[in-house]
């Protein structure tokens, strides 16, 4: 099977099933009803109309839902699990205050490390700059090499180490701060 039969293979009865339920949330039945004859027929969808369809209805439902309702409209998996394992215990916003006084929510695990915290700030940062249409390249060996994360004055400097042993926890404010030349 080529790529082309693969893409062409989802069944839009199979779509309609996927998207039945959040329809009924949103719409009246009379309109699922409607759109359940347009798209009922044997033709089948290529991937690109598929997975536009999923973001359309994701669109729809993100802004109605009380849990998801703070992500944005072009919302990614890793964005909705986060909120997912916020809600249920398992996760926990840190927010890293940068030099220009802005606060950045970063959301990572429970038992996450340094290390971690400085690839959620990575992706943080990589997910707006694309939703803002910036095309600048960031350096992050850079970044990490002339900046420090610090935390009630104390310098998260082993990536290796759990945020809780620097007895960091939910809604903690972590600082960005730049390293000063040692001699």
């Amino acid at each position: 099977m080529n790529n082309q039969t693969i893409d062409e293979s989802l069944d839009t009865k199979a779509i309609v099933k996927i998207k039945q339920e959040p329809f009924n949330q949103l719409k009246g039945k009379a309109d699922v009803q409607q759109s359940d004859k347009k798209q009922t027929t044997d033709t089948p969808l290529s991937h690109k109309d598929a997975m536009q369809q999923v973001q359309d209805i994701l669109a729809e439902l993100i802004p109605s839902d009380p849990l998801l309702q703070d992500l944005p409209g072009q919302v990614t998996l890793e964005e909705v699990n986060s909120m997912i394992a916020l809600e249920h215990g398992q996760a926990m916003v840190v927010f890293v205050r940068r030099d220009d006084n802005i606060s950045m929510p970063i959301v990572v695990i429970q038992d996450a490390t340094v290390l971690d915290l400085k690839q959620a700030i990575k992706r943080y940062v990589m997910l707006k700059q694309a939703r803002s249409g910036s095309t600048q390249h960031i350096s992050w060996t850079y970044v990490w090499r002339r900046h420090w994360l610090y935390y009630d004055n104390q310098k998260l400097s082993d990536d290796k180490k759990t945020l809780k042993e620097y007895g960091i926890r939910n809604k903690a404010e972590v600082t960005f701060i730049k390293r000063l030349k040692e001699k």
